[in-house]
């Protein structure tokens, strides 16, 4: 049975019969597709023109641009530098062109007449390493593939959880900017998530205590520093229409790799109704 169905090789020579040779010989063995050129121009022309062609045959003994200096056009191409070349000369034996062939970029340099068993295993030496580098790219390309399913999956898992959970949530720099607002925040506050955004925690919070107000955040900021986090503090959110709606905010601070605050964490229960509750027990007792 025939291998290497689908690979794609180019076979360079000026005589039209060592071109018959090679295809023959390569075709009773290989099934695989075969460009012929017979000058270096016609070789430079075609590579550039087709596409994913795996391995180049290059003769060195050519007119006008022989073989050293066609596989130096190749590789200073972007997209015909990454192909093996396999050199074959008849003419240029010594171990100083031999040296030549592998400086301008060739994988081997094999000498006329062509031993047909030698130059059989290396082609197929080859394409078994291309082939192996395609199941690897298509093994990773799969993984990648799977993992950024699995994390879409979690971003959306959380989008879900956040755009669902009942307590609000702003998010917040460490200046003290609304990054963002869950639909909980937007519906108690009776602002767009766009509006918030160009607000600051002061325009919509404040402390239970009035001699707190102005200087929170910075006590904030100090707090998580020491800490990390605040949580079950009373306090008031500041609607729309100037609403104070009394809440039991916590806020958590993410800190970067630098251990500096890159994001704090608000989280606020809506306590309204606990509260009503409250007062019609203080006056019924």
């Amino acid at each position: 049975m025939k291998r290497f169905t689908g690979f794609k090789l180019l076979i360079v020579d000026d005589n039209q019969h060592n071109l018959f040779t090679l295809r023959t010989l390569i075709e009773r063995y290989m099934d695989l597709e075969i460009l012929e050129a017979t000058s270096g121009q016609q070789a430079l022309d075609i590579a550039i023109k087709e596409s994913d062609i795996d391995l180049i045959i290059l003769d060195v003994q050519m007119p006008e641009m022989d073989g050293f200096q066609t596989a130096s056009m190749l590789k200073i191409r972007k997209k015909t530098k990454d192909i093996p070349i396999i050199f074959l000369t008849a003419a240029f034996k010594t171990e100083e062109f031999q040296q030549k062939g592998y400086e301008v970029g060739g994988v081997d340099y094999l000498l006329k007449p062509i031993d047909d068993n030698q130059l059989l295993n290396k082609i197929s030496t080859y394409f078994r390493l291309i082939e192996k580098e395609r199941q690897m790219n298509l093994l990773l390309e799969q993984k990648v593939a799977e993992r950024t399913a699995e994390l879409a999956a979690a971003k959306q898992h959380l989008e879900n959880i956040l755009t669902h959970m009942g307590e609000a949530l702003l998010v917040l720099n460490p200046e003290g900017k609304i990054d963002s607002a869950n639909p909980a925040a937007c519906q108690m506050l009776d602002y767009t998530e766009e509006d918030l955004q160009k607000m600051s925690i002061g325009d919509v919070f404040e402390e239970e205590e009035e001699e707190q107000a102005g200087a929170f955040f910075g006590t904030w900021l100090e707090a998580l520093i020491r800490t990390g986090a605040l949580s079950r503090i009373e306090a008031r959110f500041i609607a729309k229409d100037n609403r104070r709606v009394p809440i039991l905010f916590s806020r958590t601070a993410v800190t970067d790799s630098d251990g500096e605050i890159s994001h704090i964490i608000c989280i606020a229960k809506d306590m309204t109704g606990y509260t009503r509750a409250m007062d019609a027990a203080t006056t019924v007792s």
